[in-house]
């Protein structure tokens, strides 16, 4: 639960989307990355589970002081929710990422070339084998991992998009941190690369939900009912999500 402050009249600072700073905190020094939102009401602050920076969102009228004195008001809540996320996993040659919940050791060939049969990045073996230089490991890593959740969860929407009798007009693949799957009024449906990674019960689980959107933009009781009906998993995806979800937030 994010802490929140009223807003006050903009001051002399006034940082703009995108400004960052170091601050030193009790805990140690963290970055805070600032956000406007024209339409916010109130001053908040949130941990970025991906990299634990602290983003502070302001209203239009409010300043960098407004800001500060919340997070300065809350320290010991962001330097616990700091300290809970779990470790960062980079990704190189040796280490571990799972894909849809089985773990694969990532293997760099550096002197092989990516052909046109498997590209620079390819699974083997229960492996994850990449090409190329060094430095453009984690990132041709991450460029495969978001093509195959392209492929699997496409795959989970047209089948149960049939299933409900509606249709996605777009699929789109992103790195968001605040939610794994979103549907839009155009029939628009997007999710978190990072899903690929999760088990496929919880792959299946998040398209049923952003489908069951399509026909009922909201929560209601038909929705759940639609979702019931997509997938057996909901429970125990939620739970799953709600547990080993930040995990994934922390790969790459």
């Amino acid at each position: 639960m994010a802490a929140v402050l009223p807003a006050t009249r903009r001051g002399a600072e006034s940082p703009k989307t995108g400004d960052s700073e170091i601050v030193t905190l009790p805990s140690g020094t963290a970055r805070v990355e600032w956000r406007r939102n024209a339409r916010a009401r109130r001053v908040s602050l949130r941990i970025d589970p991906s990299d634990g920076a602290i983003v502070v969102t302001l209203p239009l009228r409010a300043s960098r002081r407004a800001g500060m004195a919340l997070l300065m008001g809350h320290v010991d809540w962001v330097a616990r929710r700091i300290a809970a996320l779990p470790a960062p996993v980079t990704l190189a040659d040796g280490a571990e990422v799972p894909i849809s919940g089985v773990p694969h050791l990532i293997r760099h060939h550096p002197d092989a070339k990516s052909s046109p049969g498997r590209g620079a990045a390819w699974l083997e073996d229960g492996e994850l084998h990449v090409t190329g230089r060094p430095e453009f490991l984690p990132r041709r890593a991450i460029d495969f991992l978001r093509a195959e959740a392209a492929r699997r969860l496409s795959v989970l929407v047209r089948a149960k998009a049939g299933h409900a009798g509606v249709t996605a007009t777009r699929i789109t693949i992103k790195d968001t941190t605040t939610r794994w799957g979103s549907c839009a009024p155009d029939g628009a449906l997007a999710f978190s690369w990072r899903l690929v990674m999760a088990p496929d019960f919880v792959q299946d689980y998040v398209t049923a939900h952003e489908v069951a959107h399509l026909r009922h933009m909201n929560h209601g009781p038909a929705f759940w009912h639609l979702v019931s009906a997509l997938t057996a998993h909901t429970p125990r995806a939620m739970a799953w999500l709600n547990h080993e979800g930040p995990r994934l937030l922390r790969v790459g």
